[in-house]
């Protein structure tokens, strides 16, 4: 992706809305119509820039191909329970295709494969299932990111240095590897790279990650690096640093962007953030859909890509 791209990406987070947990049935500003394909999208979230960009992105294919966009999604990103009824609502109302990034690997295979069972075609996007039931798998090469993730923070650091990762919630396959990713990348560069945390977790907010980053900060105040896995724990990380007057100090490296955390980036705040294509996720994932239901080829794993933004570029 090149930089003008990023710009798209940036205006789709600050223009695309999205509102909580009622349905979006609107593409092309006609209300669903049951003779055109309805094509459900449940992401993990609907509060975060990232699933705004997703939004935008779906909403776009489904305008090009006149079908009805069914978007649904729990607020907070740890509402298990409200995702899984979410899906079988779906299943229940017998849309034509199944988009969903779940929030746990395990707890969505049931709702998944009762889908399937009804013939209503799934694709997976953003973070994997442990399943095998569904069509298609479109995401983020999300070990690749917490690699190169890693090697930034370890070029900021000049190899040597007390680093910490941040983790973000237990049960995310995405977030899961990134972080497996990133400590890979880390042990590449040797013992000289020393990880002193790596057990925390931020949780799904913003308000969480902050509580959690200051009591990392606390607990390692000689830390020289810090890696964090989301825009939310990101956005949390960036604010403890603030408060303790250490940003810009520590090397600090996170993953996904939206307007305040690249203005951070302009200033030295942050060193460096991965940055995935959520506007292409969705707009493949709805191209996908339809191609399953058309009998057409498709490819069933797709790498949207990821890539280091930083303030030289």
């Amino acid at each position: 992706m090149n930089l003008p791209r990023l710009f798209v990406l940036v205006a789709c987070l600050l223009f695309a809305t999205c509102s909580g947990s009622r349905q979006d049935t609107t593409t092309n500003g006609i209300n669903a119509d049951h003779k055109r394909r309805r094509i459900a999208l449940v992401p993990k979230g609907d509060s975060h820039s990232f699933w705004h960009s997703m939004h935008a992105g779906a909403a776009k294919a489904a305008y090009e191909l006149d079908a009805d966009l069914l978007w649904q999604g729990p607020l907070k990103e740890d509402d298990q329970k409200m995702q899984v009824e979410t899906v079988n609502g779906f299943v229940k109302q017998r849309v034509d295709a199944l988009i969903l990034a779940p929030l746990d690997a395990q707890a969505l295979v049931p709702p998944v494969q009762a889908a399937t069972q009804q013939k209503i075609p799934v694709v997976i996007i953003d973070s994997d299932l442990r399943s095998s039931v569904h069509q298609a798998f479109i995401a983020t090469d999300n070990r690749l990111g917490g690699r190169i993730s890693a090697k930034r923070l370890c070029e900021q650091l000049g190899g040597r240095g007390k680093v910490a990762l941040l983790r973000y919630a237990k049960g995310s396959a995405s977030t899961t590897a990134r972080e497996a990713g990133f400590l890979d990348g880390l042990r590449a560069y040797g013992p000289k790279m020393e990880l002193v945390s790596d057990k925390m977790y931020a949780g799904v907010t913003v308000e969480q990650a902050t509580t959690a980053a200051t009591r990392l900060l606390t607990k390692h105040p000689d830390l020289n690096g810090v890696f964090t896995p989301t825009e939310t724990s990101t956005q949390g990380m960036l604010q403890a640093l603030r408060t303790r007057g250490k940003a810009g100090r520590v090397k600090f490296v996170g993953f996904d962007s939206n307007p305040l955390l690249l203005n951070a980036l302009q200033k030295g705040e942050i060193h460096g953030l991965a940055v995935q294509d959520p506007f292409a996720m969705g707009y493949e994932s709805v191209k996908t859909a339809i191609a399953i239901l058309n009998k057409q080829g498709y490819e069933k794993r797709l790498d949207t890509g990821v890539f280091m933004v930083t303030k030289d570029n």
